[in-house]
C-alpha cells in the first residue's frame, strides 16, 4: 500500500492566513514629508506564491515486494540487489528504488548516485551505521531521496570527527548525513545523530521533515536544508554548536526560508535557534530554543545566538513558542508579522526585533526578560495580550542612523524654548531632531508593560484608537512611562501609565479623547491604590502599580467634558486585577488627595516643572 506525502500547498501551513507584513514608503507634499505603510501579500500561500516549494513523493511501506535489503554485518555489508555495489565497507546504490537497510556498521559508508529520473527510497529499520573517516550516509546523485524510519525501529548515524577528503580542494561530505538531492524524511522511527566533525543534517538542495524522532547533537549546526527546510511532523531535539536549524540559499529569492507547520522541536544551540536567509514562516507546532547559553549569559560583540532569526520577514500564525536567548528572541531583517500563538520569550537583548514593520494581531506574548521588549521602525497592535518585562524601554520604534531624517522637524505651535524639555503634552523640543518616521499605532489588544527605561520610547508619533495599555514604568528620573518625539494621538482605548515625573508625558492636544496628567510632589510608595471617582461616586479607576511612581498618565472613554473628579490614595480593593488595574470589585475608600474638573483634552493636576 502507498501513501502520498503531504506538500506544502496540502498541509494546514499553506492555507493559514496571515496577517499583513508592510514596507514603508514615503510621499511628498509640499511642506512635508508623509509615511505611507503598504499592505503586502498576507497568507502563507501568497508567500509560497513566490516560492519553489515541496513535490509530492510516494513514500514506501516496508513489506512491499519490491524492497531491496542491504544487510549490515559488523565490518561488512551483504546486498542481492543488483542496483548496490559493495566494495570493502561502501555501499553505492545505483538504481533508483526501495532499499531498505538494517544491522550494524562499525565503519563504513554507503552513498547513492543514482541518473535515474525516479526517486530513491531508504528505509532505516534498525540501522546503526558509523565512520571513521567521513559521513556514514551520503547522498552524491539522485532526482530526489526518501528517508523513512520503520515503525518502532531505533536508527543511528556517527561520523569522523576528521573527515579525510581524496584532495585540498574537497571540502564535503561535512555532515554526518549529507545530501545533494532534494531529501525527504518520514515515519514514525527514531534516528539518533552524532555528528563530531560538522553538522548533523546537511542538504544542498531542499529538506523536508514530515515524521519520526529526530536526535541531533552536532559540534556546529543541526540541521540544514540549503533551499529550504519545511517541518510539518516529528520530534525533532537538537544539540548544536552552530545553529540549530537553518536555511541559507542566498542567490535566489524563492528559496533560503524556513517553514514549520506542526511538529515538536527543541534545539539548544551555540548560535541562532532557527535561521533562515530570507523568510521564516511558522503556522503551528511546539518549538523550545535554548540560544546562546540564554538570556543571562554573556555573548561576544561579534556572535549572534537569536532564536528565531530571517533575513527576511518572520511571520507567525500559531503554535506554541518559547525561546531563551542571549540575542533577540525573534529577529527580522524587514518584517515581523504575529497574529496567533503562545510565547514565552527570555532574551538577552530586545525580545521581538524587526528591522522595518512589526505587527502584532493576535496571540498571547508574555516576555519575561530583556534588555527592550519590542523594537522596530513602525510597530501596530490590532490585538492580542501582550505582557513585557524590560530592563530598559518596553516599546521602542527606533532606527539606526542610515534612516534617520535629514532637515527640520514638522513644524510646532509655540514651540517650547530649546534645550528645556516641558514636564507634560507638549512634543519634544526643537533643539533635537523629531522623525514622523517612527510609529506606534494601536488599535486594540491588551499591552502590558513593566519597565526600567521608558515604558513606551517612540522616536515619532503614537496613535491609540482602542485597547489596553498599562504601564509600570521607570523609577529613575531620566526616564518615562510614555517618550515620543513629536504627538500621542489618543482617540479610544484605555492608557494607564506610572512612573517618574522629570520626563512625564502625556498624548497631544490633537487627541479626541480626554486624560488626565496627575503629578504628586514626593514619590508615591509601591502597592498604594490610585483611586479616582466622578461627581456621583462611580469608580473610573482603581490602580495599584507595582513600583514607586511620581506621576499618573490616564485617558478613558470615561472621562468626561466638564466633568468634576476625586482622586483618593490608599484604602482596599475586591476582586482580581488585571496587573494592578481593577474593573470589578469592591473598593474600601482611601484618603482624599485631590479633586479636578476636566477643562480640555489633557488635564493636568499638580506641579510641573521644566527639566534641563
Amino acid at each position: 500500500m502507498k501513501m502520498l506525502w503531504r506538500t506544502l500547498l496540502s498541509c494546514g501551513l499553506a492555507g493559514t492566513l496571515l496577517s499583513a507584513c508592510a514596507t514603508p514608503s514615503t510621499q511628498s507634499t509640499s511642506n512635508e514629508t508623509v509615511v505611507v505603510v503598504a499592505s503586502t501579500p498576507t497568507t502563507v500561500a501568497d508567500v509560497l506564491a513566490q516560492k519553489s516549494t515541496p513535490e509530492v513523493v510516494v513514500v514506501p511501506t516496508i513489506t512491499d515486494s519490491d524492497l531491496q535489503q542491504i544487510s549490515l554485518n559488523g565490518t561488512s555489508m551483504q546486498s542481492s540487489s543488483a542496483g548496490v555495489q559493495i566494495q570493502g565497507n561502501i555501499a553505492t546504490i545505483t538504481t533508483a528504488g526501495r532499499y531498505q537497510i538494517s544491522g550494524n556498521l562499525d565503519d563504513g559508508q554507503i552513498i547513492v548516485e543514482t541518473s535515474d529520473d525516479a526517486p530513491v527510497e531508504i528505509i532505516l529499520n534498525g540501522a546503526t551505521l558509523r565512520s571513521t573517516t567521513s559521513a556514514p550516509l551520503v547522498i552524491e546523485q539522485a532526482s530526489s531521496v526518501m528517508l523513512v524510519l520503520a515503525a518502532g525501529s531505533q536508527n543511528s548515524l556517527a561520523d569522523a570527527a576528521t573527515y579525510l577528503y581524496p584532495s585540498a580542494d574537497v571540502d564535503e561530505p561535512n555532515a554526518a548525513l549529507f545530501s545533494r538531492a532534494d531529501l525527504h524524511i518520514s515515519g514514525t522511527g527514531s534516528l539518533q545523530i552524532e555528528a563530531a566533525y560538522n553538522d548533523g543534517i546537511n542538504s544542498k538542495d531542499s529538506l523536508t521533515i514530515s515524521g519520526g524522532d529526530i536526535q541531533v547533537h552536532a559540534v556546529d549546526d543541526g540541521i540544514r536544508g540549503k533551499d529550504y527546510l519545511v517541518i510539518d511532523g516529528g520530534t525533532l531535539t537538537i544539540e548544536a554548536g552552530g545553529d540549530g536549524l537553518k536555511s541559507d540559499n542566498e542567490n535566489d529569492s524563492s528559496l533560503g526560508y524556513v517553514a514549520i507547520s506542526n511538529g515538536q522541536i527543541s534545539i539548544t544551540s551555540g548560535g541562532d535557534g532557527i535561521q533562515a536567509q530570507t523568510d521564516l514562516l511558522v503556522s503551528g507546532g511546539e518549538v523550545q530554543i535554548v540560544a546562546g547559553g540564554g538570556s543571562q549569559a554573556s555573548l561576544a560583540a561579534d556572535a549572534s545566538a537569536k532564536g528565531l532569526k530571517a533575513a527576511g520577514a518572520v511571520i507567525i500564525d500559531a503554535g506554541s513558542i518559547q525561546i531563551d536567548s542571549a540575542d533577540d528572541a525573534i529577529h527580522a531583517d524587514t518584517d515581523i508579522s504575529m497574529n496567533g500563538g503562545i510565547f514565552n520569550l527570555a532574551s538577552g537583548d530586545d525580545a521581538i526585533h524587526a528591522e522595518v514593520n512589526l505587527g502584532i494581531h493576535g496571540g498571547e506574548i508574555s516576555i519575561s526578560r530583556s534588555y527592550e521588549g519590542i523594537e522596530a521602525q513602525h510597530i501596530t497592535i490590532s490585538d492580542g495580550m501582550i505582557n513585557v518585562n524590560a530592563s530598559d524601554d518596553g516599546v521602542n520604534a527606533a532606527g539606526g542612523e542610515a534612516n534617520a531624517p535629514q532637515g527640520n522637524p514638522p513644524p510646532q505651535d509655540n514651540p517650547p524654548p530649546q534645550g528645556n524639555r516641558p514636564s507634560g503634552n507638549m512634543p519634544f523640543p526643537i533643539g533635537r531632531i523629531s522623525d514622523v518616521n517612527y510609529t506606534l499605532n494601536i488599535t486594540g489588544g491588551t499591552l502590558i508593560i513593566n519597565a526600567e527605561g521608558d515604558g513606551l520610547d517612540i522616536n515619532g508619533s503614537i496613535t491609540m484608537d482602542a485597547g489596553l495599555v498599562i504601564v509600570h514604568g521607570p523609577t529613575q528620573r531620566m526616564n518615562a512611562a510614555l517618550d515620543y518625539d513629536y504627538e500621542f494621538t489618543m482617540n479610544g482605548g484605555t492608557l494607564v501609565a506610572v512612573g517618574s515625573a522629570q520626563m512625564a508625558l502625556a498624548p497631544t492636544e490633537n487627541s479626541t479623547q480626554y486624560g488626565v496628567l496627575l503629578n504628586f510632589p514626593s514619590v508615591q510608595d509601591a502597592g498604594q491604590i490610585i483611586h479616582i471617582k466622578d461627581n456621583q461616586g462611580a469608580s473610573i479607576l482603581t490602580f495599584v502599580p507595582s513600583k514607586a511612581y511620581q506621576t499618573l498618565t490616564f485617558s478613558s472613554p470615561q472621562l468626561m467634558s466638564g466633568a468634576n473628579y476625586t482622586v483618593m490614595l490608599g484604602g482596599s480593593v475586591s476582586g482580581i486585577s488585571q496587573n494592578g488595574l481593577y474593573t470589578e470589585g469592591q473598593y474600601t475608600a482611601g484618603s482624599d488627595y485631590t479633586t479636578f474638573d476636566v477643562t480640555g483634552i489633557i488635564t493636568k493636576v499638580g506641579e510641573f516643572q521644566r527639566w534641563r
